[in-house]
């Protein structure tokens, strides 16, 4: 596969489970992960587990319908930067948002080995209890 296949299948599956499936199988044992400062689960997590607890298992406990929806993909060297808007309802509020947002990913030899996220925090903390 080449590195924009590889990062589509982490997005573009047919269930969130399939993409967390791809992901997984895709992430070099060292992968870091860094979410944007303001983000709300901002920092950088090492290891798909760390990821997993810190990212993913918060968007799925603390969300409805939170997804990231990809507009297109550019892709130079080790590099596939996706861009699009990440969308959800906050159970807690129950307040929905959009959010303009670009993933720069970086894979080594067919692994995923580092992710980095661009996002309008303040669109998301809009939708979260004060």
């Amino acid at each position: 596969m080449t590195n924009v296949e590889i990062v589509k299948s982490t997005y573009e599956g047919k269930t969130s489970e399939e993409n967390g499936k791809n992901l997984a199988a895709y992430a070099a044992e060292d992968i870091t992960w860094t979410e944007a400062k303001g983000f709300p689960y901002g920092g950088t997590y090492t290891g798909i587990d760390n990821i997993t607890a810190n990212v993913f298992d918060r968007l799925a406990g603390e969300w409805s319908n939170y997804k990231f929806t990809p507009e297109d993909y550019v892709a130079g060297g080790n590099k596939v930067v996706a861009f699009g808007t990440y969308s959800g309802t906050n159970n807690a509020t129950g307040k929905y948002f959009e959010a303009r947002v670009a993933h720069v990913w970086k894979l080594e030899e067919g692994k995923i080995v580092r992710f980095e996220q661009f996002v309008d925090s303040q669109m998301v903390n809009a939708a979260m209890p004060a």
